[in-house]
């Protein structure tokens, strides 16, 4: 069916083609596909002519009219910027207190102005970008200040940040000490220093490092934008903090414009030394503490910059033309710089040569070693702790505890037998059971030291031994009882070639001489070939030493008087100063010099002098003070007669023969330089209040802590029960000076590797001052590993003082003050000093310029010269003149770095957070941020290494 219709199909096609060839003729086709195209063209043209005009028309219609939008946002995005700014309300209040808010607004106002409105104007003049930055920034203050009302800052400036001063203290004292043991000259010291601190850091916090962001800049920012951010994600509600263009902006604000200028500021070391300058601006600087400076500095810088500074006015005061009195003075500035500098060029040209030298080991070669008796050694709390060293490595220390108890024990009795005299006048009668407790603590001194089973025993006379033993078991024991025995063992010190004698030759007695401040470095003499002559204070190159070993025979003469006196007005303080006229003559040479002496110095002389030579008080009469009228010219005269009088009388050959240890205490107070005295006005005061046990209490010791412990008890039960407070306060603070070490010492736990919090005796940590004060002196002068017996008297002072001071409420008083410190007013006063210091006068403060070497070495050498200036006299009877200038120093030199500076604030920073934010773990943060350090990378190495061995094994 289908192959006939297609057939028919093609058939009738066929015919109608040749139908059509015949009709029209073979080009008929051509003319036909001519006539298709034109049609097609011409309607092609035909409607695009009238699409044209139509789309004209229409054009027309909507030239001032928008286009139809395709979507919503788009007309209301154009009407928001069509629409005019309307202002933003923003809450002025921050904390709750306007004292605090109005400073504020002031620098989040200055910081958007210079941090973010100079560029961003150019951009746009929508400031509504601002004021949404300005209200996340009002609403995390809001959030922090909420924080930091609900938290007790109490511990934390009482105790945390003291332990971590203390810790950073004991890191750098042991950086030091592992650099000293290395031995070597090192290329760049400081570098070296940074370093070892690290390692050490590492050795003693065990979890964290802070060396990537103490000495790399770009790990610092890294560091600083990390914790603001963290900071923004608490403090800004998250629909702000999800905001990152405005949480970007407002964390680089944060970290690169506030904090990371104010922590370099804060770390600077020439920032630190002027602000200590500052602080102890009201003292006057020692010439004598100034040339101790110079003469113990080991960088070449500060002496190159002192050198300099001298030189310049030396050539100025060669240029001025003066005559009559004036050049006098002119002349000894003159000399005085000209010795100076060569003290500068000398301690250079050692430091260059290498040719460093140990006071302590030139000293003990030197030969010339001033003598200090036995009998003063065992009084002096400084040399007493030398001297228990030695006895101690020698064997010896069970005759010196002995004789030390027996003090205690006769000072003890005497009380205890006159307060059972006095309770017997009142009919009050206790005799047996007193005469009971001295009983027991004599048989127990005789039991720990004279008896068979003591160890160690103290070898004495048998005779003498087995006399005291009878005189227990039928006698009542008297104060006196073990006089005869204790005199044979202070004799047997004094003579055996193992005690005192010995000592005398040990590096420990030179040691103790250096601290006693009766040493000094034959070297500061001058070059190795050459000495200061006609120097103003040559009498200064003469050690104590020499002084000393003079001979106050005719071979060396000394002849001293008040040649003149005048009146001095020093900062509003009004007082007299005698110049004193000094000839030393001897065969060889002789000397003139004047020094200069007020009558507190006389005072102080005369003080030390009849304390060390009791007979001397009967012969030497000062004359007494004036309250009122004391600078009368009548009156001044009068006392320059009397006083010429005493020191004719003191220089008496004759005196000086039958004293000849006195000769060092006149030279030193006759020599040209500032007057070191003796005892302070607190010693003095203290001196006064127990005047009445002065002779009895010199050589106390708390016999109480050597005895057994049932003694012990027995003892103190009966000092509670006889003794009344006000009898044992002056006898307290005496033996707390004395108090014997037992046999066994105390085991403490490894200082090295932990930090100082973990070391504070627990008996203290209850009492804020003390555990403040002793925790800083055993950091800064080393007390905890040098010797625990000078430690545990310090620390019964510490708490008698307190308590004589205080009472039971010192406690309360520094709680006070710590919230006196948050006070709306401190915090004010705080916020407008930050204001005020990068935005003075309101204008951005300008990057403060580097100040020259040479100024900031001299800043370096005054800070040091103020410090070691205001140390009392009294810490350096205490702990030693050596060991208190060493810690001051090194607590000096602490600040001199600036990586070490950064990682203290760090610290610091790191721990005020961790206090604001308890429910945080910032603690778990801070380990992380840090654990990129290397350092701490180093260590994991190294235990890792050392633990792989034992695993092996197991």
């Amino acid at each position: 069916m289908l192959a006939e219709t297609s057939l028919s199909i093609w058939g009738w096609g066929s015919l109608g083609v040749v139908l059509f060839l015949i009709t029209f003729g073979p080009f008929a086709i051509f003319y036909f596909a001519f006539y298709i195209l034109c049609f097609v063209g011409g309607g092609f043209v035909v409607t695009l002519l009238f699409g044209k005009s139509n789309s004209e028309k229409y054009l027309e219609q909507c030239e001032h009219s928008f286009l139809p939008c395709t979507s919503v946002g788009i007309p209301k995005c154009i009407e928001e910027m069509k629409r005019e700014a309307r202002p933003i309300k923003i809450d002025r209040r921050l904390t709750g207190a306007n004292i605090i808010d109005e400073p504020l607004q002031q620098v989040i106002q200055f910081s958007l102005r210079d941090y973010v409105q100079y560029w961003y104007y150019t951009l746009s003049d929508d400031e509504s970008f601002l004021l949404e930055i300005r209200q996340a920034l009002q609403y995390a203050l809001v959030q922090f200040s909420a924080r930091s009302k609900e938290t007790d800052w109490q511990p934390y400036f009482t105790t945390k940040l003291v332990d971590d001063f203390g810790t950073h203290l004991r890191v750098f004292r042991k950086a030091q000490q592992r650099i000293a043991e290395k031995g070597d000259q090192m290329k760049d010291q400081a570098e070296e220093l940074v370093d070892t601190f690290f390692e050490v850091e590492v050795e003693m916090e065990k979890e964290v490092c802070r060396d990537l962001v103490c000495t790399s800049p770009k790990d610092e920012e890294g560091f600083l934008r990390d914790l603001c951010e963290v900071l923004l994600y608490i403090l800004l509600p998250p629909g702000d903090f999800q905001n990152k263009i405005m949480r970007y902006f407002v964390r680089e604000i944060l970290s690169r414009g506030i904090l990371l200028p104010l922590i370099n500021q804060l770390s600077d070391p020439d920032y630190i030394n002027q602000y200590v300058i500052w602080m102890i601006r009201d003292s006057n600087c020692n010439y004598e503490a100034f040339m101790n400076i110079i003469k113990l500095s080991d960088n070449i810088g500060e002496l190159e910059a002192v050198k300099d500074k001298a030189s310049e006015e030396l050539q100025y005061l060669r240029s001025l033309d003066t005559a009559g009195d004036d050049i006098n003075t002119i002349k000894n500035q003159i000399n005085s710089l000209l010795y100076v500098i060569k003290v500068c060029d000398s301690r250079i040209q050692r430091l260059q040569s290498g040719k460093e030298i140990d006071t302590v080991k030139l000293a003990a070669n030197f030969g010339k070693l001033c003598t200090v008796p036995l009998d003063h050694i065992l009084v002096d709390n400084v040399a007493l702790q030398f001297f228990m060293d030695y006895m101690q490595q020698t064997g010896g220390q069970a005759h010196l505890f002995f004789w030390m108890t027996v003090e205690g024990y006769r000072v003890t009795a005497q009380q205890q037998l006159e307060v059972l005299q006095s309770r017997q006048r009142d009919g009050k009668h206790q005799t047996n059971q007193t005469k009971g407790l001295l009983r027991a603590a004599a048989v127990g001194v005789y039991e720990q030291y004279l008896s068979e089973k003591a160890s160690p025993r103290v070898n004495i006379d048998d005779n003498l031994v087995a006399k005291l033993a009878e005189t227990l078991n039928h006698e009542d024991p008297t104060p006196e009882i073990f006089d005869d025995i204790q005199r044979k063992v202070y004799e047997l010190m004094l003579r055996d070639e193992r005690f005192y004698p010995s000592f005398k030759q040990n590096v420990l007695y030179v040691r103790m001489l250096a601290e006693l401040d009766m040493l000094k470095d034959p070297s500061f003499r001058g070059s190795d070939d050459e000495s200061f002559n006609g120097s103003p204070t040559s009498s200064i190159n003469l050690s104590l030493d020499d002084l000393s070993n003079v001979p106050s025979d005719e071979t060396v003469q000394l002849h001293a008087y008040i040649s003149d006196t005048g009146v001095c007005n020093d900062h509003g303080k009004t007082y007299a100063l005698y110049a004193i006229t000094v000839h030393r003559r001897n065969a060889n040479s002789e000397e003139t010099w004047k020094t200069y002496r007020r009558y507190s110095d006389f005072h102080d002389f005369h003080m030390r002098i009849t304390e060390q030579f009791e007979n001397l008080a009967n012969i030497l009469k000062l004359p007494g003070k004036k309250t009122f009228n004391n600078m009368d010219r009548e009156f001044l005269e009068k006392r320059k007669k009397d006083l010429n009088a005493y020191l004719q009388l003191l220089l008496n050959p004759e005196m000086m023969k039958a004293s000849p240890a006195l000769a060092h205490y006149v030279y030193d107070f006759l020599e040209n330089k500032a007057y070191s005295k003796g005892k302070g006005d607190f010693a003095r005061k203290m001196d006064t209040f127990v005047n009445p046990l002065r002779n009895s209490m010199r050589n106390v010791s708390n016999a109480v802590k050597s005895l057994p412990d049932s003694l012990a008890e027995g003892m103190t039960k009966m000092s509670d029960n006889m003794g009344k407070m006000s009898e044992r306060l002056g006898q307290d603070i005496k033996q707390s000076f004395f108090k014997v070490p037992p046999l066994i010492q105390k085991t403490y736990s490894d200082p090295d590797h932990c930090r100082v919090a973990a070391t504070i005796d627990d008996s203290v940590d209850d009492n804020i001052p003390l555990r403040v004060m002793l925790l800083l002196m055993d950091e800064v002068f080393d007390l905890k590993e040098r010797n625990q017996w000078l430690r545990r008297n310090i620390k019964n002072l510490l708490q008698q003082l307190i308590r004589a001071t205080y009472g039971d409420t010192i406690n309360r008083k520094i709680v006070d003050h710590v919230d006196w410190m948050t006070s709306p007013e401190q915090v004010a006063d705080a916020v407008k000093r930050f204001r005020d210091a990068f935005w003075p006068n309101g204008i951005l403060a300008e990057t403060v310029p580097r100040r020259d070497k040479a100024i900031r070495m001299r800043t370096r050498v005054a800070g040091k010269t103020k410090l070691l200036e205001i140390m009392p006299d009294e810490l350096k009877h205490i702990i030693g003149a050596e060991t208190t200038r060493k810690g001051i120093l090194r607590v000096f030199e602490m600040f001199q770095h600036t990586q070490l500076n950064k990682r203290m604030v760090y610290v610091f920073l790191e721990r005020f957070l961790e206090t604001l934010f308890p429910q945080n773990k910032f603690h778990e943060l801070f380990n992380k941020l840090h654990s990129r350090s290397k350092q701490m990378q180093r260590y994991k190495q190294r235990l890792h290494s050392t633990q792989a061995p034992s695993l092996q094994k197991r």
